[in-house]
């Protein structure tokens, strides 16, 4: 947080002054009373202490005095607030290594559950396109607000031999590029998960130099285990986890690199991820929640002053 005009925090100086006079005039009276010299009819003429409510109003003022104080300052702080618009490419590997199941109840049925939440839950103005990929990448779906396209597509998908990340990208960023009629398009980013090493196709270096030409960030999310296996007439293959790549792919394109082990994680993934592309962060102005939380503090003083001493403070 940071303050426009801390000039104004000059003003804590009588709050403090205020706060100084309180105590010492409590102590006072508390002073006074010691020096009764009958204590037993004090006991029967004065009302029984109230404690720490005695001194809860004004404590409460202060602070609300503080806070208004603090707000006139004008302070700022980096909030989020929703993208109005944006187009997100959503990558899907369909390779035949999807079909391990060291994730339950297997690779592929458990991402493309936690593609569908994404995709619902990304905000209704933002274009969604897909791309599915395996030996080679296609565009599924191209950029478009039409949310039951993506999931009826991504429903209909199916594995293939192959891993194609490189094309991947490559039919992302065209797709994007076709969208992109406008003078002044909306950011876009693509939205990359895969359980394998690029095996075919263009190389990743020269796909991340792509979508970093154009400012098309990459965010890759690596899916599955170390210890994944697929059957092959009979033959359990190996289909660990190429993360180092993907985690690469991510650094030179500007996006980010999650990894997932679980259904459950990559459902917490794609939740991270719809936050970061679904909102930006800007600076603003936040002195209405300090001058709110004061009036709510001068309320309460209020209140508790009507309820323990009938009296306003």
């Amino acid at each position: 947080m940071s303050l426009l005009a801390p000039i104004w925090l000059l003003l804590l100086i009588p709050v403090a002054l205020i706060a100084v006079t309180y105590v010492v005039m409590s102590r006072r009276r508390s002073a006074y009373a010691v020096r009764f010299s009958n204590l037993d009819l004090l006991d029967k003429v004065a009302p029984k202490s109230p404690g720490w409510r005695r001194h809860a109003p004004a404590a409460a003022l202060l602070a609300m005095l503080v806070l208004l104080v603090v707000g006139f300052a004008r302070p700022t702080a980096q909030v989020q607030v929703p993208r109005e618009r944006a187009t997100i490419m959503v990558a899907f590997d369909v390779s035949a290594s999807m079909e391990a199941t060291d994730v339950a109840p297997d690779r592929f049925t458990a991402a493309r559950e936690a593609a569908r939440q994404f995709v619902e839950g990304l905000p209704p103005r933002f274009n969604l396109g897909l791309v599915a990929f395996s030996g080679q990448a296609s565009v599924a779906v191209p950029p478009t607000t039409d949310r039951q396209a993506v999931l009826t597509a991504l429903g209909r998908l199916t594995t293939a031999s192959g891993t194609a990340i490189g094309e991947a990208v490559h039919s992302s960023l065209e797709a994007i590029q076709r969208l992109d009629t406008e003078q002044e398009p909306p950011p876009a980013h693509i939205v990359l998960l895969s359980d394998g090493s690029n095996t075919t196709g263009r190389p990743l270096p020269e796909a991340a130099r792509a979508a970093a030409e154009r400012g098309v960030p990459v965010t890759t999310i690596a899916y599955g285990t170390q210890t994944g296996t697929i059957d092959i007439q009979g033959n359990q293959i190996p289909v660990p986890v190429d993360a180092h790549a993907l985690q690469e792919l991510a650094r030179s394109a500007g996006g980010g690199f999650y990894e997932a082990a679980s259904g459950d994680e990559l459902q917490a993934v794609y939740d991270d991820i719809g936050t970061s592309v679904g909102y930006r962060t800007e600076r603003q102005e936040i002195w209405p929640w300090f001058v709110g939380a004061g009036l709510l503090l001068a309320a309460l003083a209020a209140i508790g002053s009507m309820l323990w001493f009938s009296r306003l403070p």
